[in-house]
């Protein structure tokens, strides 16, 4: 027995995990849905959307009403021993109907609403409730009068009726499972995917794949019962383990496109504002003074307003460019070996800088006012940048035969 004990251990640790730490498949689920219920509510027409709200609400309550306080509770409460199992059973199968409608609006697109579509979904949604509707039947024809928190599976897998509902909600789910996880495997594979919704799609199908496992675990200890076996502990410590593991890898699935697209913006919008430093520093030296600072603005709306804020300076700045410098800049860029784009930048960094020597010097009258000063001003991130590389600005004025080498803004 201690040999039995010890070689169990791996698995009975994970199932006291799971049974002290219930919660914390429930928690990821339930911060999902957080993340993704704005979305689904500004977007409620949406059947993609839709179905996600479902899976994961689904989901989240059967990991609440799995938990063995639960279920005493829901039997207190009904007064009626193990009710709480078919109850459970429901919320899965619906999760697994959730599942199925999820694949088939993935599978035809969030804007196909032809009459295939719609066919398929009615025949899930008919499937599946009225598997839901079997399984309270059955639990009404079977005798459960011994109440069963955690091995109800097992120790009633050879009691008729409830046998019958038993294998019901495993073969559901794991028609479901194995349906969600080949198609899902399937769209990993399609070329053009975004970085981060690939990377969710995996997530997802390893949970699905996990979903397969404790499905495969549930089975063996059932048929091992009717057989004659004791095989519980599958049921008991590896099953739950599997399902725990399974669900935070379907959240992480859920979460990770939304999350990680937030986060690729964020960072985006806050390296392009950092790129625009050298730039701003050089026209606040023009302005002589900068955007005032404001603690509640957005990385988007101290964004727009550097940006906004260096244009509206080097538009009047512009009328002052030497337009020979500039061109002879861009010829000496492009001599010296630097790639087309840069030395575009280069030459027009060059150019802003002997503008700013040469403006206080400048009237009004001197001005170019015919310049054409769109392409400068789409060109603002590719000449901050290299106002970071005074040595390169220095090279590019040298090889223009210029005389004169401007202070270069740095950081």
């Amino acid at each position: 027995m201690e040999f039995a004990d010890a070689a169990l251990g791996p698995a009975s640790f994970l199932s006291e995990f799971y049974t002290s730490f219930w919660w914390i498949p429930a928690g990821v689920l339930a911060a999902a849905l957080a993340i993704k219920l704005p979305t689904i509510i500004r977007l409620w027409n949406d059947p993609l959307l839709r179905a996600v709200g479902g899976l994961l609400l689904l989901a989240c309550a059967v990991f609440v009403f799995v938990a063995p306080s639960t279920i005493v509770g829901v039997n207190r409460v009904t007064g009626v021993p193990n009710i709480a199992a078919p109850w459970v059973y429901s919320l899965l199968t619906a999760f697994c109907a959730c599942c199925l409608v999820l694949i088939t609006a993935w599978r035809n697109g969030l804007s196909d609403h032809s009459a295939s579509t719609r066919r398929t979904t009615r025949w899930v949604l008919w499937s599946y409730g009225g598997v839901i509707v079997a399984l309270w039947v059955l639990f009404a024809l079977a005798d459960v009068p011994v109440e069963r928190t955690r091995d109800l599976d097992t120790y009633y897998a050879n009691t008729p009726f409830m046998r019958e509902e038993i294998l019901l909600y495993l073969l559901a789910h794991t028609t479901a499972a194995l349906i969600t996880s080949k198609l899902i495997w399937n769209w990993i594979r399609t070329d053009g995917l975004d970085a981060w919704l690939r990377g969710g799609l995996k997530f997802l199908g390893a949970g699905y794949a996990l979903n397969l496992g404790f499905d495969a675990a549930k089975l063996t200890a059932v048929v091992a019962r009717w057989t004659g076996h004791d095989l519980d502990w599958l049921s008991l410590d590896v099953a739950p383990a599997l399902a725990c593991a399974s669900a935070v890898s379907i959240a992480v699935g859920f979460i990770l496109p939304h999350a990680g697209q937030y986060l690729h913006e964020r960072w985006w919008i806050r390296l392009v504002h950092h790129q625009l430093r050298p730039l701003y520093l050089l026209m606040k030296q023009v302005n002589g003074s900068g955007v005032p600072f404001t603690w509640r603005s957005s990385p988007e709306l101290r964004l727009t307003r550097r940006e906004t804020f260096i244009r509206d300076v080097l538009l009047p700045l512009a009328r002052h460019i030497d337009e020979s410098l500039h061109r002879r800049c861009h010829e000496a860029a492009l001599g010296l070996g630097f790639a087309p784009e840069r030395a575009k930048a280069l030459a027009a960094a060059v150019a802003i800088l002997d503008a700013v020597d040469r403006r206080p010097e400048a009237g009004d009258g001197d001005a170019e006012g015919s310049r054409d000063t769109t392409e400068l001003l789409l060109e603002i991130g590719a000449v901050s940048r290299e106002l970071r590389r005074p040595d390169d600005i220095r090279a590019v004025r040298a090889a223009a035969g210029a005389l004169k080498e401007p202070a270069v803004v740095t950081e």
